[in-house]
C-alpha cells in the first residue's frame, strides 16, 4: 500500500513540475513574440499601448499640442470616475470631432496635461490607435 501512495505522490509532483515549466516557457514565448512584433515595426512600437511607450520615453520634454480643447485642462489630476456628466460630455465632444490621424497625438497631449480618459472613450481611442498602427 505504501509503494502505491509514494508512486501517486511522485506522479503528482512530476505533473506539477511539468506544469510550472510549461507556464515559464509560454511566458518567455509571449515576451519574445512581443519583442519580435516591436522589432518588426519600423518605429519599434508593439502597438499595445494608447501612447507608445517608446515615444513616451523619448519625448519626456515634449511640447503640449492643443486640439482646440483648452477647456479640458480643468480635468487635470481628476480621476475619470469622478468626472461629472458635463465633463464626460466635453471629452466626448472633443473626441468625436477628431480625425482618426489626430487621436494618438491628442492622447499624448492629454497624457502630458495629466488628463485621464474615461474607460469608454479610452477603449475607443485605443481601438483607433491599434487600427492606424496596422496600416
Amino acid at each position: 500500500m505504501l509503494p502505491l501512495i509514494l508512486f501517486i505522490v511522485l506522479a503528482i509532483v512530476i505533473v506539477i513540475l511539468f506544469e510550472i515549466r510549461e507556464r515559464q516557457r509560454a511566458r518567455k514565448g509571449s515576451e519574445s513574440s512581443v519583442q519580435e512584433d516591436a522589432s518588426a515595426r519600423p518605429d519599434g512600437c508593439c502597438g499595445e499601448h494608447l501612447v507608445c511607450e517608446r515615444e513616451t520615453l523619448l519625448q519626456t520634454n515634449a511640447e503640449i499640442i492643443y486640439y482646440d480643447d483648452e477647456e479640458l485642462d480643468e480635468l487635470a489630476g481628476i480621476d475619470p470616475n469622478d468626472y461629472t456628466s458635463e465633463q464626460h460630455k466635453a471629452l466626448r465632444a472633443v473626441f468625436s470631432t477628431l480625425q482618426e490621424k489626430d487621436v494618438p497625438g491628442w492622447c499624448r497631449s492629454l497624457q502630458l496635461r495629466n488628463i485621464q480618459l474615461p474607460s469608454d472613450i479610452r477603449e475607443e481611442a485605443l481601438l483607433i490607435v491599434r487600427e492606424r498602427r496596422k496600416q
